[in-house]
């Protein structure tokens, strides 16, 4: 039995576990005992979310380091870079577009009578503004941001110091350029390492969410979540494949099964920084993508692309406006378009992020804030599903640009 079970797939066993923990948390609620359940298996999830943060700073700091020392000229660097950018603009206009037109056509909040579901002093605030978020991609203390985990900076400074480590004088630069790949590989032997108890984690982390939630909670809401998971699905089954035929000729379906354990587990955690780890470890194992790519394009994507957290915003918005009866017109219309693709870009990488952040697109707008807390009761679901979006996209942005550069298909 126990060689049957390392024949499984991590993926597979991920799934399965997936499943348990729904299982578990609908069984534990029948039975009364969802308190003691979610009480023991948070503290699972916890250790799990806590061991991937864990590997995220250094992993992210190497990796860039690590990657941009080995791209070469600037001339290199400034194309990869160019294409990376363009490819997530790109993909988070078309989210936005995309929710845009299926909050009005399907209209979930017209006719809506909700009420607040939570007190409003429950409505996360927003901590920073779109100009703080822009301020606060210049460093002023680097050991700050590494405290506070604060990413944006930190790539900027692992950006600019792999770019510069490149063109100091041998030997010097040799020996950084060798350090920080062996800091990348010792943190990709740990990842493995933790990416064995990701099964667990899965379990714990979706039992303990089904055990206090359950399904009750997303009945009067139906027709806003159906809004946001039919953009969701369309943008994640219809338009990044087109993108990964078209752009990088890959087929869409290898592709998923070869990064399918990273979005199940982004699934689970609604982190794409906490599923970072694993990301890095199945791109490197499964595809033909080579490190010096993915190392540059997958850490910037767990921070600034957020398809997935666009679309919602621009959906939530409109639906919160059409709730209260608020025509927005076309004006605050592409105000609600620019400030999601901003707030996505400045939201953090860990769960409900996303809704914090919409508090600003209300804001840009002028939508009363209170409006968010009609919408908390079901957060958590369309946080998760929203996250293995923006990871999904994250993985064929590195292929596509994998295959734009000419030589780079190798295993690297």
């Amino acid at each position: 039995m126990p060689g049957v079970c390392m024949k499984i797939a991590l993926h597979w066993k991920i799934f399965i576990c997936l499943c348990f923990g729904c299982i578990t948390g609908i069984l534990s609620r029948m039975l009364h005992v969802e308190h003691t359940v979610s009480e023991v298996l948070s503290v699972i999830g916890t250790l799990f979310i806590r061991a991937l943060k864990m590997l995220i700073i250094p992993l992210v700091m190497s990796s860039i380091i690590a990657s941009v020392a080995r791209i070469g000229s600037g001339k290199r660097f400034s194309l990869l870079a160019v294409k990376t950018f363009t490819y997530y603009i790109m993909t988070s206009l078309c989210a936005i577009l995309t929710g845009l037109a299926l909050a009005h056509a399907l209209r979930p909040g017209v006719g809506a009578d909700l009420g607040l579901q939570v007190h409003p002093a429950d409505i996360p605030a927003a901590s920073r503004s779109i100009t703080d978020v822009v301020i606060g991609v210049l460093p002023d203390n680097l050991f700050a941001a590494l405290s506070s985990g604060d990413m944006l900076p930190i790539i900027l400074f692992s950006l600019l110091f792999g770019f510069f480590s490149a063109r100091v004088p041998q030997p010097y630069a040799g020996q950084l350029g060798s350090f920080f790949q062996g800091v990348f590989e010792v943190m990709m032997r740990i990842t493995h390492i933790v990416m064995r108890c990701a099964p667990l984690g899965v379990f714990a982390l979706v039992g303990d969410i089904t055990a206090r939630s359950g399904i009750a909670v997303f009945m009067p809401l139906g027709k806003y979540m159906l809004t946001v998971l039919s953009g969701l699905i369309l943008h994640g089954v219809v338009v990044l494949p087109l993108l990964l035929m078209l752009l990088g000729r890959i087929h869409p379906l290898a592709h998923f099964q070869a990064v399918s354990g990273a979005l199940m587990t982004a699934f689970s955690t609604a982190s794409s920084a906490a599923t970072l780890p694993l990301t890095f470890e199945e791109m490197e194992k499964n595809t033909d993508v080579p490190s010096r790519i993915s190392g540059f394009v997958l850490p910037l994507g767990a921070t600034i692309n957020m398809d997935g957290t666009a679309l919602y915003e621009c959906v939530a918005a409109l639906f919160i406006a059409q709730v209260y009866g608020i025509q927005l017109g076309i004006t605050r219309e592409i105000v609600v378009v620019i400030t999601a693709l901003l707030a996505s870009i400045g939201a953090a990488a860990v769960p409900m992020a996303g809704l914090v952040m919409l508090v600003v697109v209300l804001r840009a707008v002028g939508l009363p804030l209170e409006g968010v807390g009609m919408i908390l009761a079901v957060d958590r679901l369309l946080d998760m599903t929203r996250t293995a979006v923006n990871v999904w996209s994250d993985t064929c942005a590195a292929a596509i640009v994998a295959k734009s550069e000419e030589g780079s298909t190798g295993t690297g």
